[in-house]
């Protein structure tokens, strides 16, 4: 088992942030584009190599997140209508998130086996979130869902805040 730890940045308008080992190491760098549409978020190793990208889709009614992972289209999130609670349907080949996605408490499960799992740190400055990975030949996809998942929610908080 791996553990890693994701911590934003508050004021960061790019979305520039890092996902860091137990020993406090940087394993993968998060960067956001800036004012570009369609905006995207790129995932690099310590190599700088790309593992993963998520783009949101422009021109939707509802909307619509696409994460390619090593270079292959893996996960699709949508929003769902609803009118109380925002409810969102993941699309994943072989792969399902359970839990409270929205309060970033959940599991990544293959073919119904628990590969993974988040955990919000409570009491810190920012978001905060631990990811222990069980299977680490899906370490990249497993960390590209929990960082879309988090695009989303900051998505749905930008959008609530311009409206209000």
């Amino acid at each position: 088992m791996k553990r890693l730890y994701i911590k934003q940045k508050v004021f960061s308008l790019s979305g520039k942030f890092t996902v860091r080992d137990e020993a406090e190491r940087d394993v993968y760098f998060v960067e956001g584009s800036f004012l570009q549409i369609p905006k995207t978020f790129s995932v690099y190793d310590e190599e700088n190599e790309q593992i993963a990208v998520i783009t949101k889709k422009t021109f939707s009614f509802l909307p619509t997140f696409y994460l390619e992972v090593d270079g292959r289209e893996m996960v699709t999130i949508k929003k769902e209508f609803s009118f109380f609670k925002a409810r969102y349907q993941i699309d994943a080949e072989d792969v399902t998130v359970e839990g409270n996605v929205w309060d970033m408490n959940f599991q990544v499960l293959r073919r119904s086996e628990v590969i993974g799992s988040v955990s919000k740190q409570w009491f810190s400055w920012g978001d905060s979130y631990q990811v222990e990975i069980l299977e680490e030949d899906l370490e990249h996809l497993i960390i590209g869902i929990v960082i879309a998942i988090d695009c989303v929610k900051a998505d749905q908080a930008a959008a609530s805040s311009a409206a209000t």
